[in-house]
């Protein structure tokens, strides 16, 4: 297990997520280049060091909001950030943000209620979008990296979460924290995930031929001015 942990952990560079989240910036930077600076920007659930090692926090590139259900305190002069709820975000008026940027929150949210009062809520406040989940189907789940842990009884998954290195932290000790993170994630297939975002085109991030991951943007053909 340790090996598969260390395929996944962001921070190294072996890391499969690493390798793709750096993929998945490139095809985002494409779409804002052509936009005036600096872009108005919302990050639905990311962190600042995302920001600032892809190079966003130079002056006069970005002006930066990140919303978490409890942000830290910004360093950059160029982020905000603000504490609220990715599925109810009065604060922000229709069309607030040239970009509203999401990567890998959608599944964390709850059920296809709260899933699709977050994407209307990122539709309403952003002139564009680019929003990223991984795909339910693919056979390895990305946040436990164990084969087809989405489609098993829950029950089997608390005993795994509990018996086996399926975490960051290492085995789970009560039966409430197991239930509680294997409940946290909701994987979507392509379909519910494009409802969610009618009219959105679709990216397919793949690994070895097979879609691991999806990407829904729109917006980007709009004026920029």
């Amino acid at each position: 297990m340790r090996l598969l942990h260390r395929l996944r952990d962001p921070g190294s560079r072996f890391s499969i997520a690493h390798r793709m989240r750096s993929r998945r910036f490139e095809y985002f930077r494409a779409l804002v280049d052509p936009l005036p600076r600096p872009i108005r920007m919302l990050d639905v659930g990311g962190t600042e060091d995302f920001w600032e090692r892809m190079g966003f926090l130079e002056a006069d590139e970005a002006e930066i909001t990140i919303l978490n259900l409890e942000a830290p305190p910004a360093r950059s002069p160029h982020v905000r950030t603000l504490d609220g709820n990715a599925c109810h975000m009065p604060m922000f008026e229709d069309d607030s943000f040239d970009v509203v940027f999401s990567n890998s929150v959608i599944e964390h949210v709850g059920g296809i209620e709260e899933q699709r009062a977050m994407a209307n809520e990122i539709r309403r406040i952003g002139r564009r979008y680019f929003v990223q989940t991984p795909n339910r189907f693919f056979p390895i789940e990305p946040h436990f990296m164990f084969p087809f842990f989405q489609f098993l009884p829950r029950g089997l998954q608390v005993w795994l979460l509990m018996h086996l290195d399926l975490t960051f932290g290492g085995r789970l000790e009560s039966v409430e924290a197991a239930e509680a993170t294997a409940a946290s994630v909701e994987l979507l297939s392509e379909r519910a995930f494009m409802d969610l975002f009618p009219g959105a085109d679709l990216y397919r991030e793949k690994v070895l031929g097979l879609t691991k991951s999806f990407i829904a943007h729109a917006g980007w053909n709009e004026p920029t001015a």
